[in-house]
């Protein structure tokens, strides 16, 4: 009885989690309905989660389309395919992995810095002075978090895609001798622009995920320093499953009958 007990409460809690998440959604929503929003901080935590990412999104996306090239380009000269090699490394880019690295990326780095932020404010009583003076929470820094990875997570996934092209044109020159006329122009053919809109779409969702778990993990830290490597930790993680799962689903849902 106690396994029963045991999933009967995680189910409880899976649900509970869930509620939380769409209600501090819901309350973030209404503000920005209502265009109560604050632009400076909109626009710096563009900059602090959104620039400050481009780093790393160039390093991660040019060396996995120069993987994926390598791992393709000498076998489809072999087959006498060559000629699909760009098609190939830019549909798949587009698609899936610029989406989906560049929101994994970003949940890494800015997810947990949401989460460690908001979650060190609980801590030192800080939300609750926000309340005393009768400033909600969720106006003052969920929405501007949301708006600035809504913003930026697109214009990063865009600066991936872009950057793992040309990474895979360069490996596939050099190692396929595939020239790079042919090679934009399979990617060209290959890869139609709804697809890319697709895919800044897919981005789009990403950063309401990762903006939404950081700051709801944050605002339910409790216990103190101990408290906030937790929530710290649960945002990342929960952040990056969930961009898998929805990945699917939205690739099934905008693909699927493709």
């Amino acid at each position: 009885m106690k396994v029963f007990d045991e999933v009967g409460q995680g189910t409880i809690n899976a649900f509970a989690y869930a509620g939380g998440i769409a209600e501090l959604l819901a309350d973030a929503m209404r503000y920005i309905a209502a265009l109560r929003i604050r632009v400076r901080e909109t626009l710096d935590q563009s900059y602090l989660l959104g620039v400050q990412s481009v780093s790393i999104v160039i390093l991660t996306s040019l060396f996995t389309g120069m993987v994926f090239s390598l791992e393709s380009a000498v076998q489809a000269v072999e087959y006498g395919v060559g000629n699909l090699v760009g098609g190939a490394v830019a549909f798949t880019t587009a698609r899936e992995l610029g989406p989906m690295l560049s929101a994994v990326v970003v949940a890494g780095r800015t997810g947990a810095a949401i989460a460690a932020e908001l979650g060190s404010m609980v801590v030192t009583e800080q939300i609750e002075a926000l309340q005393s003076l009768g400033l909600s929470p969720t106006r003052m820094l969920v929405v501007p978090r949301l708006l600035a990875l809504v913003i930026m997570l697109p214009l990063l996934t865009i600066l991936a895609d872009v950057v793992s092209i040309i990474g895979g044109m360069l490996v596939a020159g050099a190692y396929a001798h595939i020239s790079q006329e042919s090679f934009i122009a399979s990617a060209r053919s290959a890869l139609p622009f709804g697809d890319v809109l697709k895919g800044l779409f897919k981005s789009a969702v990403f950063g309401v995920i990762i903006a939404m778990i950081g700051s709801y993990q944050g605002l339910q830290t409790r216990g103190g320093a101990a408290g906030v490597g937790k929530a710290t930790t649960g945002a990342v993680v929960t952040s990056i499953i969930l961009i898998f799962m929805f990945n699917f689903a939205l690739s099934y849902i905008l693909y699927g009958g493709h």
